[in-house]
């Protein structure tokens, strides 16, 4: 039951692969997004807001459809970026990683901003009056501060990137070895006699791997709330 398949651990590896690469692209956006809703009031930014989150009540499937409009080799972006600089998305372990991070985007920035709101603000108005500039303030006294809520927010977007099947499929298809992730290989197993062995041990994977990114989001979590209140 646990003798993993070169092709099984191809399937993993990928995964790990594209969430990480997800993440880690996604956090500087999340970042800047999660601070510009905490600290700035604008005209519509409840539609930003909504936008940002918008993913989360979608269909996957409507999301990887949108981003293969978008993002295909005849999109609007895609095209451009085919055509003038060679980078391809659609059908590519790339493509994957920006759909799952663009699936990951509501759950990293969600603690991001409630980590940042929580912030006192007289620390950073101290930091101004001593002749701090914004960017300092933010890089000395807003980011150290919010750092327990923006590893929480990375761990739940790494945890909700290994586990994204519907737009990923959608936008990339399911090609073994190039865009064939964890779930959607359980997808090719439980569709084929005999598979179910496989399926069961990438389940076993899937579940120790989600599991073990949630722990850490709640340690992270409560690292934030015993920072900022002092204990």
């Amino acid at each position: 039951m646990l003798d993993i398949s070169p092709a099984e651990w191809t399937a993993i590896l990928l995964s790990l692969r594209v969430a990480v690469i997800a993440t880690l692209v996604a956090t500087p956006f999340g970042i800047a997004l999660a601070w510009l809703l905490a600290r700035r009031d604008f005209w519509g930014k409840s539609v930003l807001d909504a936008l940002v989150h918008l993913p989360l009540v979608l269909p996957p499937v409507v999301t990887g459809y949108l981003l293969l409009l978008t993002f295909g080799r005849r999109g609007l972006v895609g095209g451009f970026l085919a055509e003038h600089l060679g980078i391809v998305f659609a059908f590519r372990w790339t493509g994957a990683a920006l759909a799952c991070g663009v699936m990951a985007f509501p759950l990293l920035v969600r603690p991001m901003r409630l980590s940042i709101e929580a912030i006192d603000r007289r620390l950073e108005q101290a930091a101004e009056t001593l002749g701090a500039a914004p960017w300092k303030v933010f890089f000395t006294v807003t980011l150290p501060l919010a750092l327990p809520g923006v590893l929480a927010g990375m761990v739940l977007g790494f945890a909700k990137a290994i586990g994204e099947f519907g737009a990923t499929i959608t936008f990339v298809s399911n090609i073994p070895g190039e865009t064939q992730t964890i779930s959607s290989a359980i997808y090719s197993l439980i569709q084929t006699p005999d598979g179910d062995a496989a399926a069961g041990r990438l389940v076993i994977v899937s579940v120790v791997l989600a599991l073990g990114a949630l722990i850490a989001a709640e340690w992270f979590a409560r690292r934030a709330t015993q920072r900022l209140h002092g204990n």
